[in-house]
């Protein structure tokens, strides 16, 4: 696939976590390199264990590598003068979103990022401000987040996110604690970021639909990139992706299914409507 001017990019990237008694376990990430250009989604899959985590902490300087190097706009994470610049640059937003909220009210706790950048008050209200109405929250902004249902509590934590003015947005399994509701609540906040306010994401998730939704699907296994490419290039492996472990969208799975009893339905089926209407086409045709 084209690739356009990086604006996260590993390279070669090793990482192993440190056992004081045992010295090092195996290796966590081994060889991942993968460039990110500004303003993609991107959708990072993989079973749990496969590392996908660990590479998303990469991309703000959370954990550093043991080999190779990560850089962010130009900006290299092993640099200690760097760090500061990266997170601005990059927020991670964790699967809890309780363990994110740190106030007793919501707009407390969106104001508390800009607040420790050291970012004027008058500035900090209008940030605040902007970042609930971004994600449908300035409403609850004076109800306190433990009364908030779990979709409502991830947009306010993304909302914090989102005051801090980052370039791009690192999500590790945001939906995966939520009710079907709060999953589409969610996703709709991350499609909007990206889509019409230009932010650059990464998506870790479980959900194929999901991922199905991104314009470029990364697939890890056993510490190593698998596969990538776009949804429809990555979904169609359908063998090869359960061969790693995983699954694919309910309306591939079908298509593939229906295929292999001998009805000629395309490879690249992704959503329930194109599957629909490739069989409906076949049942015109006589053929289905």
């Amino acid at each position: 696939m084209r690739m356009e001017q990086p604006y996260i990019l590993a390279e070669n990237v090793t990482f192993s976590y440190e056992e004081e008694e045992m010295g090092p376990v195996s290796l966590v990430l081994d060889g991942v390199s993968l460039s990110v250009p500004k303003g993609q989604f991107l959708a990072l899959l993989g079973h749990n264990g496969c590392g996908k985590s660990t590479l998303a902490k990469h991309c703000n300087a959370l954990l550093l590598p043991t080999g190779g190097a990560v850089f962010v706009d130009g900006l290299d994470t092993r640099e200690k003068d760097a760090v500061f610049a990266v997170r601005q640059r990059v927020g991670l937003v964790l699967q809890n979103p309780d363990n994110q909220l740190v106030a007793s009210i919501v707009e407390e706790d969106v104001a508390f990022g800009p607040e420790n950048l050291g970012v004027p008050p008058e500035e900090i209200r209008q940030r605040v401000d902007e970042a609930l109405k971004t994600v449908e929250m300035y409403d609850y902004r004076e109800h306190p987040p433990h009364r908030l249902s779990g979709g409502q509590k991830q947009r306010v934590a993304i909302a914090g996110i989102l005051a801090m003015r980052p370039d791009c947005i690192v999500l590790d399994e945001p939906t995966a604690m939520l009710d079907p509701r709060g999953r589409q609540e969610v996703l709709d906040t991350i499609l909007h970021l990206n889509r019409e306010k230009g932010i650059t994401v990464v998506l870790i998730t479980h959900y194929m639909e999901e991922a199905a939704l991104a314009g470029r699907v990364v697939v890890m296994d056993k510490g190593k990139i698998r596969f990538d490419g776009t949804p429809r290039e990555v979904f169609s492996r359908v063998e090869e992706m359960k061969a790693h472990r995983l699954d694919v969208p309910a309306a591939a799975e079908l298509a593939y299914l229906l295929r292999q009893k001998g009805m000629p339905l395309p490879n690249d089926i992704l959503t329930e409507d194109e599957c629909a209407a490739a069989l409906m086409q076949l049942w015109e045709e006589g053929t289905a």
